[in-house]
């Protein structure tokens, strides 16, 4: 795993996504999700590329379901971009990392 990726509580999201500079991707996913891990290369892979321009961000949705809840995460791994403390898209099911690149190119 990527050590750009940070791991969101309920205590530091705000923090790290709502109030971040840059564009954040965030991936709510839980640990028995098959197509949650299917995707997490992927998400490595983008935290390493988009370094400075956008961040990755994981909540488990296990640990924290108040986030989890929060942001209506029913189906898992439900993938939203945040833009200067918004909601800016929205991506659920796993997909390819072109399609997870194009979420963040959206939102630069």
């Amino acid at each position: 795993m990527s050590d750009k990726i940070a791991h969101a509580t309920d205590a530091d999201f705000d923090a790290l996504v709502l109030q971040s500079d840059v564009p954040v991707l965030v991936d709510f996913w839980a640990p028995w999700c098959t197509p949650c891990k299917m995707i997490a290369p992927f998400l490595d892979q983008l935290a390493d590329e988009y370094e400075g321009r956008a961040k990755v961000v994981k909540v488990d949705i296990e640990a924290h379901p108040n986030l989890g809840r929060r942001f209506n995460a029913r189906s898992i791994p439900m993938l939203l971009t945040f833009k200067n403390g918004q909601v800016h898209g929205t991506q659920i099911g796993a997909v390819g990392k072109p399609h997870l690149a194009q979420l963040i190119d959206k939102a630069l």
